[in-house]
C-alpha cells in the first residue's frame, strides 16, 4: 500500500480514484494533482513506482491542506461561529440544520431520532 499524507490508499484501485481516500481531496483535485506529476490517472495505485509515490506525496502534502490540518482548520472554524454567537454558530450548538433547510418536517439526520411525547394522551 502507498502511503500518502498518512493515509494508506488502496492498491487495487485507479490512482484519481485512490487519492479521494485522502480528506480534502476529491475527485477534481486528484486530477489536477495528476496533471502536475504528469501521472496517467488510469495507472493502479499498485503499477507506481516509487519515485511516481513520492512526486504525489511531495505535491500532496506540498501545495494541500489535507487529513489533520484541514479537520483541526474546520473544527476552528464552527468553534468560532458558535464563539460569536452568530445565528449559524447557534444552529451548530442546537444541532440544527444551518442552511435556512425547513425542521418542521425533514432534518431527522441533523435533529436525530424522533423523541415521542411523553405523558401526552389521545383524545
Amino acid at each position: 500500500m502507498a502511503r500518502i499524507a498518512g493515509v494508506d490508499i488502496p492498491r487495487e484501485k485507479r490512482v484519481e480514484i485512490a487519492l479521494t481516500y485522502i480528506y480534502g481531496i476529491g475527485g477534481t483535485s486528484a486530477k489536477k494533482i495528476l496533471s502536475q506529476t504528469q501521472i496517467d490517472p488510469t495507472t493502479r495505485v499498485e503499477a507506481l513506482t516509487e519515485e511516481e509515490i513520492g512526486k504525489l506525496r511531495s505535491v500532496v502534502e506540498g501545495d494541500y491542506k489535507v487529513e489533520g490540518e484541514l479537520r483541526s482548520e474546520v473544527a476552528m472554524n464552527v468553534k468560532r461561529l458558535m464563539d460569536v454567537g452568530c445565528y449559524r454558530g447557534l444552529r451548530w450548538r442546537r444541532g440544527l440544520p444551518l442552511r435556512g433547510q425547513r425542521t418542521k418536517t425533514n432534518a431527522r439526520t441533523r435533529k436525530g431520532p424522533k423523541k415521542g411525547q411523553v405523558g401526552r394522551k389521545k383524545l
